[in-house]
This record gives C-alpha cells, structure tokens and sequence, in this order.
C-alpha cells in the first residue's frame, strides 16, 4: 500500500545559482539534478537571472524584421514572453520540475522586489503552470534568516499587485524605448537610443552643462585680521555677510582701518553643540560614498554588494531605498553587533554592544521602511581575509556607519568671538570638542574644517569680553564666485533620485509630483541607465567628471519634448506604485502609455530638425563604401559603418588589463591579426607576438601554486632543509 502514495512536495524558486544552493542545504535537499536540487520535501530550483523577456517586435509582425519608419509605432494589444535563448536549457529545466505531478505548490524565492517578482512570474506564466504560490520574503541570505522566512511564508496573491507594477514598467518601457528608438533612428539614420528614464537623466546632465556654460564668474572681496594667536574675519555690520561684491567698499574700508593695530573683544559667545551619526546607508547613498571615496562606479557597487549579499551573506538586501530599520529588526541588533566584534572593529562593537537597544525614529521607523530596511550587517561573523580588497571596503562602510548608530553624539563647544576695530566687526570661530562620540569610528576632523558660515574653525585662546587684542596686519582677501560642479556618477545618483532642483522652469505641481515619485529610475536601475547611456556614447567620462558629447545634445534636441523632462517619467514611477498598493488599474496606465508612445512617433515623424555625425573618419567601410564612424566607450573605440543598414564594424582598440612594463598603467590593445600591438599612453609600444613571449618567460621563472601545493603534498612530517623545499614552504604560507 505505501507504494500507491507520493510525497507532495514543495518547488522552491530562487533567482540565482547560489541563492539557491543556499536554500537547498536549509531545506535538507542534497540530491543533484538538472538545474535542480532535491530532498525529500522540497525541490529547490533557479533563475538566471531572467529566463523570459518580452518579444523583439518581429514576434508580431514579420514586417518588423526591417526598421522602417512607415510600420510605426509598434502598439500590439498584449506584449508576448518569449525564452530567452542563452538561458532556455535551465527554462526547461525549470518547467519540467514545476510542471512534475508530486509538486502541490510553488514558493517564489527569488529576490524580494519588484524585478525578482517579475523574474519569478514570467517564469510560471510562461510555463504555464496554475499552481498554489507562497512567497518567501527576506532581507538577508544567512541560513537564520531562510529558516525564520520559510516559517513565515506569504500566501502569493499579496504580491500580485507587485507583479503588475512591475510587468507595467516592463512594458512601458518596450512601447515607449521601442518606438522613440526606433523612429530616431530610421528618421536620422543613426544609433540614437530614447528611454523613459536614460532621457530625462541625460537632460539633467546637458541642464547642468547649460548652467556652467551659461555662468559668469563674479570677484568678491574680504578682509582678515591676523594676531598672533588667531585670525579674524571682516563682517559687513548691515548684511552681516562675510564678503562684499563691491571692491570701491571694501577699499574704503580697508583704508580707514591701515593704521589699526588694537581691536577690543565686543562678545564672547560659547555655545554646546551636538551632532548626531548620519543615517544607515540606502544603495544609492552606498552608492555615492564608494564612488566619492574609493571612485567605484554605481555599477560597480552594486556588483560588490551582490556578491557581499549573496556569496559572503555578510550584508543585508542591497536594492533598498530606506535608510530605516523597522521595528522587528530591533531585537537581532546584539546578534548583528556580536557578529562585527571583529578586529578592527571589535572595540567599538564592544562599545556598541552597551547601547544597543536605545535608538530613536531617526533609525528606527516603520513608516520610513517599504519592502526592505537599510543595508547592515547580518548576523554572520566575517572572515575579512576572504574577501577581496573592494569587497572588504564596501563591508567596511556598512560595518562603520552601523556602529555609529549605536554611540553617542559627537559633543563640542562652540566659541563664537565679536571685535572691534575702527567701528568695523571682526569675527573668529573655534571648536572645542568634548566627546569624540560617533566620530571615533571615522578620521578626526580636521581643527580647520570649515563651518556652515564659511568661517574657518581654529584654535581660539583663552578671551574674555572687552579684552585687547593686538593685530600684527589687516589683509584685503579676494576670489571670484565658482559655477555649479559638473556631474560624476555620485552626485548624478543624487540628481537621479531627487530631480526636482534641476528643474527649472517647470510647474510646482510637477515638482510636487517628483518629490512624491521618487525621482528618476529606482535604486535598482539608476546603475544600469548611468552605463547605457555611456555606452549608446552620449556621455563621457573627462577625468572625473561626466560631460555630455555631441550625439548626446543632438538627441536631446530631436527627442519628444515631454520625454526629456524629469516630470513625466517621475510621474509614471508614482502611477506604477499605486499599481503595487492596488490603487490604479494597470491596463489603465499602459493605455496611456500607448497613447504617449503614438504621440511620441508622431512628433519625431514630422520633425524637421536633422542629425549631423561628428565623429566621421576619412575611412570608407569595405563593405558598402560609405564613410565609417569613429565609437568610443568604457571598453575602447571601434569604427562603425555610417549606414546603419550596413552594420559593418570593426575595433580599433580595446581596453585591456595588461600592464606597461614602464608605468604599469593599462595597455590598449589596437589593430588585428599578426600586426595587434599594445599601446600605453606613456608611449610605450609592443606587439601582442613579444609581449605574449615576454609574459611566457616571466611565468617560466617562477614556481606556480599548483607546484607548491603539488610539492607540498608529497612531503611527509620530519623536516627538509633544502634551500627549494624552504623557497616553497614560504610561497605556500604567503600563497
């Protein structure tokens, strides 16, 4: 009779490899299959990533094989989900075990978000299963916090609306991208691609470029006092403002005060300040340290966060946008604390560990917290010695700015001295600090750091009001007023996520809208729109600046007016989160989207404007005979037919890791077959033949790790005091 029964069991869904083996030792499962783990309750299966997309256009129409201008726009009446083709073997191997008859029900375990819920339910809707969904809903990979999600398992049809929030930005962004990229790029016969968001985020940069452009540098002038001790700054008595645009006042002031050498203390003001720990980190803030401090792309750090999230599960969920923790996370922080009492930080953990619990709304608030709290450690204790040298610094910014949470503010006297010389006020500020607090854990400031007045804090000696003080000189001071900072990828993060400032001339209820929405993108995708639009190359990157090219002002300027403003796709990220809290329809908001992209094809059909190549070389494409263009990106440059039907292109250098044997800086790699040569822009050059040779012998000249370990292991326990076994016991330790 026990024959006649099956087991039900449970297929759980991840998002990646890892992830899932992960879950698949939580879960007991230890029997390897195709794409798949089993154990006696659950089969534990995995994404790739995505494994379904939404159909190229000629899914619909043959006719749209060939870009013509005629055919558009392209508006099916429901956008189909095809396999995508690298990734089909594991789609099947995915579908086979949903589809098996002892699977009662499916738990989605892909990453708690908008996209991994989209990643998870392309799947079952492409492989047509109708079976029970749960959802496992975590901030953290750790076996305690797969363990603590699974018995708390959701019932699937809470994240429905999420899915259709998500299946509508997937969507709009094939009939607006599709359409707007296609019609530029037929009507000009040029790579111009057009987004939603890459848009309005490239109008941002051309805005400020505009602002730079546009700005006229104004000289203003001070003056400073110096005695031996401390200097004093000059203060306008009717503005109160510590420099004049007038360089007729203040010569008239610094005349009448040439003779001066006393001046009388009219005030001495003290006053205890505090200042508390910032707050935990979001992506995109993470995002702008690293970029700031380190010089790592938003790209970059999200990778780092991944592999810290996923492979180490050092770190909590990267794509947050909440840089709050909700209150049930309160009760894990000693764990967390116990976790980091690592060196170097163990002593300020200890520290930590004696405040733990008395944290205010400014870290703890679960109004402030969506579908994940700020990023911060788990649980798990580190071995920093396994990471790599990024990683270990990305885990070292969470770690710090956790800790700081937990200790006390920084504490100082602030002192505040008004003079008088010849009816003229002087003014000096100094800093006394009285608890180091949170700023233990980061460098000291500096004694020079400069306050929110533009005064320069110093060290002030011991003063009291009506004293004289004696002055060695009175300097006049100039400089001229500086224009706004170019973009890099850290601050064009933060003009992404609150693009409301740079948005002049726009109505105060789009504004309100954009505050409201979110800014541009979310945290998940900013990243993502930053590197398309350096690789479609209309920005780049000059030193540490990004600057907007030619091609990049030219398609603002041939782009539908409504899709370069931050407005518009602000306002569709605010629609596609009523979507998720099941406040608006989404058939309702991809109508208007259709009606948007026909308008869009519409304006770029009839427009007049035209598209002129700046980057065209002298070389003819052999292929048609029509003059190539020259591509540059992040990888290197290539050469391109102008004719875009053509499609004929060819490198002309690439990026590489290997070193200059001189400077030691990255080579590029130009030219093909027999004649590459490696270039370095110190103006050393080698063929690939000698440098491949070169490498050869230097890697003949030394023992490799598989002979060390090889050697290694043949040893028995008595000592060898060869100078060769000695040589490799050493690269063994160092290795």
């Amino acid at each position: 009779m026990k024959g006649l029964f099956r087991l039900s069991k449970t297929l759980v869904l991840a998002e990646k490899p890892s992830v899932g083996r992960d879950i698949a030792a939580v879960l007991n499962c230890h029997k390897k299959g195709n794409g798949f783990i089993e154990g006696d309750n659950y089969i534990v299966t995995w994404a790739l990533g995505h494994l379904v997309t939404l159909a190229e256009p000629d899914a619909y129409d043959s006719k749209y094989q060939t870009w013509r201008i005629e055919d558009l726009p392209m508006l099916p009446n429901e956008l189909k989900l095809v396999v995508i083709k690298k990734t089909g073997r594991q789609f099947n191997a995915v579908k086979s075990q949903m589809a098996r008859n002892d699977v009662k029900d499916i738990v989605i375990a892909t990453d708690a978000g908008r996209e991994g819920e989209l990643v998870a339910r392309w799947i079952i809707e492409k492989a047509r299963v109708n079976k029970p969904i749960k959802r496992l809903w975590i901030s953290s990979v750790t076996d305690k916090a797969i363990k603590e999600g699974f018995r708390k398992l959701k019932n699937g049809k809470e994240y429905e609306n999420l899915y259709a929030a998500a299946q509508a930005r997937s969507e709009a962004d094939w009939y607006v991208g599709m359409n707007a990229t296609r019609a530029l790029t037929v009507k000009h016969n040029a790579q111009l691609s057009c987004g939603r968001v890459q848009t309005p985020t490239l109008g941002i940069i051309a805005q400020r470029e505009e602002e730079i452009k546009n700005f006229k540098p104004k000289p203003f002038y001070g003056l400073k006092a110096k005695s031996r001790e401390f200097n004093l700054t000059w203060q306008d008595s009717k503005t109160k403002e510590y420099r004049t645009f007038s360089k007729d006042f203040i010569e008239k002031v610094s005349g009448k005060l040439k003779s001066e050498k006393k001046a009388e203390v009219t005030s001495v003001d003290k006053s205890l300040k505090k200042s508390f720990s910032p707050g935990l980190y979001d992506l995109t803030e993470l995002q702008r340290d690293a970029h700031k401090i380190f010089g790592y792309s938003a790209k970059e750090t999200l990778s780092i966060m991944q592999k810290l999230y996923e492979q180490h599960k050092l770190l909590t969920y990267p794509r947050t946008d909440s840089r709050h923790l909700s209150s049930d996370i309160v009760e894990t922080l000693k764990d967390r604390i116990q976790a980091v009492s690592i060196k170097p930080y163990n002593l300020l953990a200890a520290k930590a560990m004696k405040s733990s619990g008395k944290l205010g709304k400014a870290f703890v608030d679960d109004s402030k917290v969506s579908d994940h709290h700020a990023i911060i450690p788990t649980e798990q204790t580190a071995f920093l010695n396994s990471l790599s040298d990024k990683e270990r610094k990305i885990y070292d910014l969470v770690v710090k700015r956790f800790l700081a949470m937990f200790l006390p503010p920084f504490q100082y006297e602030q002192t505040t001295i008004t003079a008088e010389i010849a009816g003229e006020t002087f003014v000096a500020k100094g800093k006394r600090i009285i608890e180091l607090g949170w700023k233990e854990i980061f460098d000291r400031q500096s004694s020079s750091e400069e306050s929110g007045d533009g005064l320069s804090d110093q060290t002030l000696p011991k003063i009291e009001k009506g004293d004289v003080i004696s002055i060695s000189s009175i300097e006049q001071t100039s400089d001229v007023t500086q224009p706004p900072a170019r973009f890099n990828e850290g601050t064009l993060l933060s003009a992404m996520e609150n693009p409301k400032r740079y948005m002049a001339g726009e109505n105060q209820d789009l504004i309100k809208t954009i505050s409201s929405a979110g800014g541009l993108g979310t945290v998940a995708t900013r990243a993502d729109i930053i590197e398309k639009l350096f690789n479609s190359g209309v920005i780049e990157n000059k030193g540490k600046s990004i600057m907007i090219t030619s091609k990049g002002k030219q398609l603002l300027d041939l782009a539908p007016d409504e899709l370069k403003s931050p407005a518009l796709t602000a306002e569709w990220e605010q629609k596609l989160e009523a979507i998720s809290k099941g406040k608006l329809n989404k058939n309702n908001f991809i109508s208007e989207i259709k009606a948007y992209a026909k308008q869009s094809v519409h304006e770029i059909k009839n427009s007049t404007k035209k598209f002129a190549h700046d980057n065209l070389t002298g070389t003819k494409c052999p292929d048609c005979g029509n003059l190539m263009l020259e591509v540059k990106n992040k990888h290197g440059k290539k050469l391109v037919c102008k004719d875009r039907e053509c499609g004929y292109r060819k490198n002309v250098s690439k990026k590489t890791n290997a070193r200059c044997p001189n400077c030691h800086k990255r080579l590029d790699l130009r030219g093909e077959g027999d004649g590459q040569m490696f270039t370095c822009v110190c103006g050393h050059r080698e063929k690939l033949s000698t440098f491949n040779e070169r490498r050869k012998k230097a890697k003949n000249s030394k023992v490799s790790k598989s002979d060390v370990n090889k050697y290694m292991k043949k040893q028995d326990d008595a000592p060898v005091n060869t100078a060769l076994a000695d040589a490799l016991a050493k690269l063994k330790l160092d290795k």
